[in-house]
């Protein structure tokens, strides 16, 4: 096992679109953590962040080279948790449905709905493994919710509480019929990274939420008549720069 396995880690973080490393962390290792699960997205980085021991893991790897349907969440999450991790934040670039969710707003949402396919979704799944049927009617651990809000709050930046996100399979975007199911489905987000990340953190017992940082309205929604990658690109990088704030807040908690 890693030689630093008994320092605690105060948070762990899962960089999605636009985030691939983190600002700000100071005496950064690497570490290269063989799982059962096979490789994680790449190496996790270990540092110092607002006094706070923190790992930070690219989704998608550095260079964002894995799609969303070929991430490896059960070697990521492991990851974490091998390296002691205990609360871990996921932000997720998505799309918005709901018309107080658009470009650059900030959500920590409260439930989802998985229309992902083919991923595999479980620790269980592997030969000899227990059958475990976990309470995954809270998605997110509601008292890291609250203390994401609250570092928003201190930070000095809007966040929405509450939302629907729609996982999806991706990597394409989705279509206005699609979109508008998932509407009527109560969805509030849409975005391709939410699961099994958010169930895996479940079994393992972590403490999971997500900061999704929409970053241009989903087919159909708002005025846009067409979505263009360059605008959502921009989008999300103004919604990524409120992160760090945020994580330094959190972490004074």
């Amino acid at each position: 096992m890693p030689h630093h396995e008994t320092t605690p880690l105060d948070l762990a973080v899962i960089g999605g679109s636009g985030l691939y490393n983190f600002p700000g962390l100071e005496n950064a290792e690497r570490h290269t953590v063989d799982t059962p699960y096979g490789p994680a997205s790449g190496d996790i980085v270990v540092g110092d962040f607002a006094g706070k021991r923190i790992a930070f893991l690219a989704r998608h790897g550095e260079s964002h080279t894995l799609p969303p349907h070929r991430v490896n969440y059960r070697a990521n999450v492991w990851a974490l948790h091998s390296l002691g991790a205990r609360r871990v934040v996921g932000v997720n670039a998505v799309g918005g449905i709901r018309d107080d969710m658009g470009p650059r707003v900030i959500v920590v949402p409260d439930q989802l709905i998985d229309y992902t396919h083919g991923r595999l979704t479980s620790y269980c799944d592997v030969e000899g493994a227990e059958v475990k049927h976990i309470d995954f009617s809270e998605p997110y651990a509601e008292s890291l919710r609250r203390q994401l809000l609250d570092a928003a709050r201190a930070a000095g930046v809007a966040a929405i509480d509450g939302g629907c996100y729609g996982a999806t399979q991706g990597p394409r975007l989705e279509t206005r019929a699609e979109i508008a199911r998932m509407k009527r489905d109560g969805c509030d987000l849409v975005g391709m990274t939410g699961m099994p990340e958010a169930v895996l953190a479940r079994e393992l017992e972590l403490d999971y939420a997500c900061l999704a940082l929409v970053a241009n309205f989903a087919a159909g929604c708002g005025d846009e008549a067409e979505i263009s990658i360059e605008e959502i690109f921009a989008h999300l990088a103004a919604a990524t720069a409120d992160v760090p704030r945020i994580l330094a807040e959190l972490l004074r908690v």
